[in-house]
């Protein structure tokens, strides 16, 4: 078997989407998810102009070897641009690879170690009390897990919080708009959500939270130790990541769980973060982390530490990427949660897929490959618009983490 062909699919159905399809001499094709956000052309180009051309005639069954080649071979490691590449073309091999088998690809990776895959959803609101009542509507529909976020008292605006519930998509303008953010009232807010939230869901459900990197170790820290009495499952993105020692600091101070990774592109920039334990949950994705053959090897030196999984699945990650995480999600052993954002009746209908949420589950389904396939002549109905993720600065002007 051989490489024939392969090509760039480009496509907006409310958002865009970056995917690429190989096809094999035997008449395989397999799908691949390269969508960075706000970035999404700096990685087509790249498969198109750097990388497919060295893909033709590749026996593509040599998963392990090609993306060695494209690792290695590019002398110019890492970086979310080309590790969203290489995940591309890793993820549209495995999926020829289970289709060559007629499995579904948990099969192929090993086999189940689960009966699905528990997720979370998005629940937020401008103020605390409609975020408690979203968290209910996603507690009605069956979720077991529910991330919550709510606006700040005198900042207009606040990450996660949206006018539309079910589809948050942060990328909503041609040039970047800029917020503004107080830690400060950030801090002292953010426990009152939760208190009322426990006060009146009690402690069965799992309750997250992101602070999408805006605190310093030692906010970090406070904030862990002030939200310890509702025990949630998880904190996320504390911190940025760049300086993982900050993360001692924290662990000095809360044994509220700490999430991290979900734009970590190898296994090198969370090796101290799970080699001393310093995170509970490790959140890097089959798209932005080198694809299913490199996400293996975090989730086996996370599963020496007692660190499980948590793969990021916001909307920018197509349904290719989330059929491939599922199937991963299904056979890693340290499984935690799966963040699960709905996609748009569009987007679902530009890419079939055999997974299915039920009861606070996701299924992968039975389907050889990883089950999601593009309608390329719906797809091209809807073309390319830029769109960029906003900017932060502090209320005195200064540029901070978004």
């Amino acid at each position: 078997m051989k490489i024939r062909s392969a090509k760039v699919i480009v496509t907006c159905p409310g958002r865009n989407f970056v995917t690429l399809k190989i096809e094999t001499d035997e008449g395989l094709t397999g799908l691949g998810d390269a969508t960075l956000n706000g970035r999404e052309l700096a990685v087509a180009s790249y498969l198109t102009d750097h990388v497919i051309p060295c893909l033709i005639g590749r026996d593509p069954q040599q998963v392990e070897d090609i993306w060695q080649y494209l690792y290695r071979g590019a002398y110019w490691r890492g970086g979310p641009v080309t590790m969203s590449a290489i995940a591309a073309v890793d993820t549209a091999l495995w999926d020829i690879k289970a289709k060559a088998a007629g499995m579904p690809l948990y099969q192929l990776l090993g086999g189940k170690s689960r009966n699905g895959v528990m997720v979370y959803g998005h629940a937020n609101g401008a103020d605390i009390s409609e975020t408690v009542d979203e968290v209910a509507k996603f507690l009605d529909l069956g979720y077991k897990a529910v991330r919550a976020q709510c606006g700040i008292p005198g900042l207009p605006s606040t990450y996660g919080v949206s006018k539309d519930k079910m589809f948050y998509e942060p990328a909503d303008a041609d040039l970047p708009t800029e917020n503004l953010w107080s830690s400060e009232k950030y801090l002292d807010h953010v426990p009152q959500l939760f208190e009322r939230l426990r006060d009146k869901f009690g402690f069965g459900p799992h309750l997250l939270h992101d602070a999408h990197h805006r605190l310093t170790p030692i906010e970090a820290a406070r904030l862990g130790k002030s939200l310890e009495p509702y025990r949630l499952f998880w904190m996320e993105d504390v911190v940025p990541a760049e300086n993982q020692a900050a993360f001692r600091t924290i662990r000095q101070h809360t044994v509220t769980p700490i999430a991290i990774g979900e734009i970590f592109n190898t296994l090198w920039q969370c090796q101290t973060l799970i080699e001393e334990g310093l995170i509970d949950y490790i959140r890097a994705t089959v798209v932005h982390a080198g694809g299913i053959t490199h996400l293996r090897r975090i989730a086996t030196l996370a599963d020496i530490h007692h660190v499980r999984t948590g793969c990021h699945g916001a909307t920018d990650l197509s349904p290719v990427c989330m059929g491939a995480a599922l199937h991963f999600d299904t056979w890693v052993p340290n499984f935690g949660i799966q963040e699960y954002m709905t996609h748009t009746p569009e987007t679902d209908a530009v890419f079939p897929h055999s997974y299915w949420f039920e009861d606070g589950y996701l299924h992968p389904g039975d389907t050889p490959g990883h089950g999601v396939d593009i309608d390329e002549e719906l797809a091209a109905k809807y073309p390319y618009s830029r769109a960029y993720l906003p900017m932060n600065r502090l209320q005195d002007g200064t540029m901070y983490n978004w």
